[in-house]
C-alpha cells in the first residue's frame, strides 16, 4: 500500500532536505506536489485540502524558517499532519464490558467481511487469549453461512449455527443467549452485505442491533473502492452509529486513499488493515507507524512484532547453538527460514515495513519480492533426500538433475539456490564472529527519522 504515494513524497521532500534554508515558495511549490500525490492516491478532496493548509501553516512558520535543518523539520510535519488525519493512536476494541461482548460486523457484498470475522476471531483469541463464539446472519447467500463455519473450524473458535429459512434477528439473539450459557468472552454476529446501501439493509441491521446491543460495530471496506470507502463508510454511519472501520485488501491497493480519507470524513477510527488473504493476515491500525511506512522510514516496530510473534523459538536456538558450536547450517535450517519468511507475510510482506525501500527502483523491488520465488525454493529442497540436505557439497551434475525433476525447476534454479544458500552460510558464519553487532552498529546512523 501507497508505493506511489510514498515514491511522489520521497522525491520532492528529499529535494527540500538538501536545502540550506526554506522560502515561503519552495515551500509552495513542494506543497502543489504533495497535493498531486495526494489526490492521485485517491485521497477527498476536503482532507487534501485540510492537510496541505495545516502543513502551510505550520511550514512558513518560524519553526520551519528558522531551523537549522529546515528541509528536515518540514519532513517531520508532513509525518505529523499524517499522523493527525488518520487518528493520533490505535484505537483498541472496548472489550471492557461484562461478557460476552458483541461485536457487530457489517459491509457491502464483496468487501471482505466474512473473511474479517475469521481474521478478527483468530485475532482475539490469539492476541487477546479470549474465547470466541461466531455467527453468520446472512440468511440470504447460504454459501456465507457455509463460508464462516468453514472458516472458524480453521481458526479454532466456536460456531454458532444458521439457516437462510432463519430471521437474521432471531438467529443474533439465540447467538447471543448460547455465548452467554458458554461463558464466552467475544461473539463476532457476521451481517448480510449488499451491493450498495439500501433502506431493507440498514432497517435489517438496525433491529440486529437493537437486540444484540453491540459494544463495537465495525464497518468492513475495501480499500480498493479509494476515496469511496470514505463516503461508504459515512453513509453507512449516518444510519447506524459505528465505532471503528476494518480496511480490507489493503496489500492489493498501491494508492492508500482510503486509509488517509476514512477518519477525516467519517469521524471513525480505522481499527484493523486486512494485508491479505491467509486468516493470520489482520494487523491493528496504527497511524504513527503508517506515517513512517508512507514517508518511506518502514516500520521497525511493527516487523519486530511480527518477528516475537511467529518465529519459532525452538529452532531459532537450535540454530544459534549451532553458530556458536562453529557449525555450519544446512539445507534443512535454510528450507525453516524460508518458511518462517512465508507466515510473516512473505518478503513482500517483511520489505514494506523496511526503511528505505522507497529508493529501491519498482523493478528491482518486484524480483527481491517475489514470493513464489519462496516457495520454488522450498520446493527444490524438499526434492533433495536427508543426506544431500545435510551436506550439500555432495550435489553435483545428476544430482541437480534429479532434484530439477522432481520439484519441476530447471537446473539454473536449483544452481540459484546452492548460491545463495553459502551466500548466507558466509553471513551466518560473520554473524556468528559478532558481525551482527558490527552490523547493527554500521545500520544505526542511517536509519532515516523524520525529526533526525
Amino acid at each position: 500500500m501507497f508505493e506511489s504515494l510514498t515514491e511522489r513524497l520521497g522525491h520532492t521532500l528529499k529535494q527540500l532536505r538538501g536545502q540550506a534554508r526554506l522560502t515561503e515558495d519552495n515551500i509552495k511549490d513542494a506543497l502543489r506536489e504533495v497535493r498531486m500525490a495526494l489526490l492521485e492516491a485517491d485521497v477527498a478532496l476536503p482532507v487534501v485540502k485540510d492537510f496541505i493548509e495545516q502543513v502551510r501553516v505550520r511550514a512558513v512558520g518560524t519553526e520551519v524558517l528558522q531551523s537549522l535543518s529546515p528541509g528536515q523539520v518540514l519532513v517531520k510535519i508532513v509525518n505529523d499532519e499524517l499522523i493527525r488525519i488518520m487518528g493520533q493512536a490505535n484505537e483498541d476494541l472496548d472489550l471492557s464490558v461484562r461478557p460476552p461482548a458483541v461485536v457487530l460486523m457489517a459491509g457491502l457484498q464483496g468487501s471482505g467481511k466474512t473473511t474479517s470475522v475469521a481474521k478478527l476471531a483468530r485475532w482475539l483469541k490469539e492476541r487477546k487469549k479470549k474465547s470466541v463464539m461466531v455467527t453468520s446472519c446472512d440468511v440470504y447467500r447460504p454459501a456465507a453461512i457455509d463460508q464462516l463455519e468453514t472458516l472458524a473450524k480453521e481458526v479454532g473458535v466456536s460456531f454458532f449455527p444458521s439457516k437462510s429459512s432463519h430471521k437474521p434477528v432471531e438467529i443474533a439473539r439465540a447467538a447471543l443467549e448460547q455465548a452467554s450459557r458458554n461463558s464466552i468472552d467475544v461473539l463476532l454476529v457476521d451481517t448480510a452485505g449488499r451491493l450498495h446501501i439500501d433502506q431493507q439493509m440498514m432497517e435489517e441491521i438496525k433491529a440486529i442491533h437493537a437486540v444484540i446491543q453491540p459494544v463495537e460495530t465495525l464497518f468492513v471496506v475495501d480499500s480498493m473502492t479509494g476515496q469511496d470507502a470514505a463516503n461508504t463508510a459515512k453513509a453507512f454511519h449516518d444510519a447506524l452509529d459505528l465505532t471503528g472501520v476494518i480496511l480490507t485488501k489493503t496489500d492489493g491497493d498501491a494508492r492508500g486513499g482510503a486509509a488517509l480519507s476514512i477518519r477525516h470524513i467519517t469521524g471513525k477510527p480505522v481499527k484493523f488493515l486486512g494485508i491479505g488473504e491467509k486468516t493470520t493476515a489482520l494487523e491493528p491500525f496504527y497511524p504513527e507507524r503508517l506515517a513512517s511506512r508512507i514517508l518511506g522510514m518502514g516500520d521497525v516496530v511493527s516487523l519486530v512484532e511480527e518477528v516475537e510473534r511467529t518465529i519459532d523459538k525452538t529452532k531459532a536456538e537450535k540454530v544459534a547453538r549451532k553458530l556458536q558450536k562453529g557449525k555450519g547450517l544446512d539445507l534443512d535450517d535454510f528450507r525453516d527460514q524460508l518458511r518462517q519468511m512465508q507466515n510473516m507475510g512473505g518478503l513482500a510482506g517483511i520489505m514494506d515495513k523496511l526503511p528505505g525501500m522507497a529508493q529501491i527502483p519498482q523493478a528491482a523491488k518486484s524480483q527481491i519480492m517475489n514470493d513464489k520465488e519462496l516457495k520454488k525454493l522450498e520446493a527444490i529442497i524438499n526434492s533433495m533426500t536427508p543426506h544431500e540436505r545435510g551436506f550439500p557439497d555432495v550435489i553435483r551434475g545428476s544430482r541437480k538433475r534429479r532434484i530439477a525433476a522432481g520439484s519441476g525447476t530447471q537446473i539454473q534454479d536449483v544452481n540459484r539456490l546452492l548460491k545463495q544458500f553459502t551466500q548466507m552460510q558466509k553471513m551466518m558464519k560473520k554473524m556468528s564472529k559478532g558481525g551482527l553487532k558490527n552490523m547493527m552498529r554500521g545500520l544505526k546512523g542511517r536509519m532515516p527519522f523524520p525529526g533526525g
